[in-house]
């Protein structure tokens, strides 16, 4: 049997097919449109997925019924006229039955279901904008089943609050969170953070109450607030308050949940999964955290199959996307990582999810002064920006303070300390972490490719970015990744 999970006619839309109990594909529409976050699927993308066979049904990632309803109640009433999936798919030349599921139930049962852990009991964490009405929600794993324990309604959002700062920084909300996440590494947090927490909250979360609670609805932004603030060192110090409250809020929730339930495991999904800064203090509360490579709005497209089963599916790895065949090009490669010290690579499937892993990446020798803005420049960046190591795991903790000694993090989920940041300043943010990827021997080429560089140099890591610049998707075909090597002058080794 072939079912399709769809997230679409929002942000960020994306595909995958299900057969014979596992994930065979799943890719994002911007990688076919070029137009980052874009809302819609497309025909190549259509085409790429029906090479499996028609599905027999389309799972939907949120109930478009529901959110209407919330849309008409909060004024946004030119949405309410959005066509139905099934009216969307059908366009698309698939007319199958459409099954919707609620917004957060797709993130809880991608988180829970791809985990390995619904075989004994787990939380599961799901913070985001907001879904139909929900905006976070707690649930609980147990004998393969999720049943929901906690959750809490629009306006009060910690998502909408977190865009609503990063548009107030300038930045474009529902995208450049991660660069406010950046900034505050930079910045003076406690010199706004009292009036952030005056302004904008009623209360925050602790140990014995999961609510957050804010004094305005942010889902129009709060342009209006402290416009007396304009300059440099304003904004970073306003970043490193909103991510310290983030932090709070977030060590808050858990705290919360830890108490109330047994498991020392623990999922965490939704966009603000994304936040890999916060991300490693819940290994303050559960022994086992899990984050799927994906855990966004997309990646519940996934979610939305997993709802529907409710069972495990088995999803070997992020490699499902569009296919550049070939053999993986390791020679070119590390000559040219011998050479200038930084190369870039098409090749294999493209990963599923925000983060390149190898196969649509920009790689450079993180021992190098300078590499980092040479790689800033070219992905046309702010110089700030830190970059990610990809390291072979059983080698991360000699460079890495790791939170736990059987850590592991292949999808660069988690800010780690580095111990000798000084050696390593090409994958070392100001505040002296990074975002660790770790490189296991079931991960293939890419595992091939670090074992090759450790031997001829000593290093097991390589700095690893995405294949693309700043506002653009990652590169997903051949013929991408040729403009690339035109328009930006690194030349793109691809399968060959």
């Amino acid at each position: 049997m072939t079912y399709w999970g769809v997230s679409a006619m929002s942000h960020d839309a994306a595909l995958a097919v299900y057969q014979n109990d596992k994930i065979v594909y799943a890719s994002h529409g911007e990688r076919y449109s070029r137009i980052k976050n874009d809302q819609n699927l497309h025909a190549e993308q259509i085409s790429e997925a029906l090479q499996y066979g028609r599905p027999e049904r389309v799972f939907f990632y949120e109930n478009t019924t529901k959110k209407k309803t919330r849309q008409a109640r909060s004024g946004q009433y030119r949405l309410l006229f959005k066509e139905s999936p099934s009216t969307y798919m059908k366009k698309l030349g698939v007319d199958v039955p459409v099954t919707m599921f609620d917004h957060h139930y797709s993130h809880a049962a991608y988180g829970y279901y791809s985990s390995g852990l619904y075989q004994e009991t787990c939380d599961v964490l799901v913070i985001d904008s907001i879904g139909e009405f929900e905006t976070i929600s707690v649930w609980r794993g147990r004998h393969g089943k999720l049943h929901k324990a906690w959750s809490q309604d629009y306006p009060h959002s910690v998502g909408l609050w977190y865009s609503a700062m990063t548009q107030r920084l300038g930045l474009k909300p529902q995208e450049h969170e991660y660069i406010l996440m950046g900034m505050a590494a930079l910045g003076d947090p406690g010199r706004f953070y009292q009036t952030i927490r005056d302004d904008f909250f009623e209360c925050l979360p602790g140990h014995n109450n999961p609510e957050v609670r804010f004094r305005e609805n942010l889902h129009r932004g709060c342009l209006w607030w402290r416009r007396d603030l304009v300059n440099v060192q304003d904004y970073v110090d306003i970043a490193a308050a909103v991510q310290k409250i983030y932090e709070e809020i977030f060590v808050g929730i858990l705290s919360w949940m830890s108490k109330i339930t047994e498991s020392d495991q623990v999922a965490i999904v939704g966009g603000c999964a994304l936040n890999c800064v916060a991300n490693t203090l819940a290994y303050n509360f559960y022994e086992r955290v899990w984050i799927p490579p994906n855990p966004g709005d997309a990646g519940s497209s996934i979610g939305a199959i997993m709802a529907a089963l409710e069972k495990p599916v088995v999803v070997h790895d992020a490699y499902l996307g569009t296919e550049i065949n070939g053999e993986y090009p390791f020679q070119d490669v590390l000559q040219d990582l011998e050479g200038r010290g930084i190369s870039a690579v098409a090749s294999g499937p493209a990963e599923f999810g925000p983060r390149a892993l190898g196969h649509r990446s920009i790689l450079a020798d993180p021992r190098l002064l300078g590499i980092k803005d040479q790689v800033n420049k070219i992905k046309q960046r702010e110089e700030f920006r830190p970059f990610a190591p990809m390291i072979l795991r059983e080698h991360a903790a000699r460079y890495f303070h790791l939170p736990r000694t059987d850590f592991d993090a292949p999808y660069m989920q988690y800010a780690i300390p580095c111990i000798s940041p000084q050696l390593y300043p090409g994958i070392t943010h100001i505040d002296g972490t990074s975002r660790v990827q770790t490189v296991d021997r079931c991960h293939g080429n890419v595992r091939t490719l670090l074992e090759r560089w450790y031997e001829r140099t000593g290093c097991p890591m390589l700095l690893n970015t995405s294949l693309n610049i700043k506002g653009e998707p990652l590169v997903n075909t051949r013929e991408d990744a040729e403009r690339w090597s035109v328009v930006h002058g690194l030349a793109v080794r691809t399968a060959k």
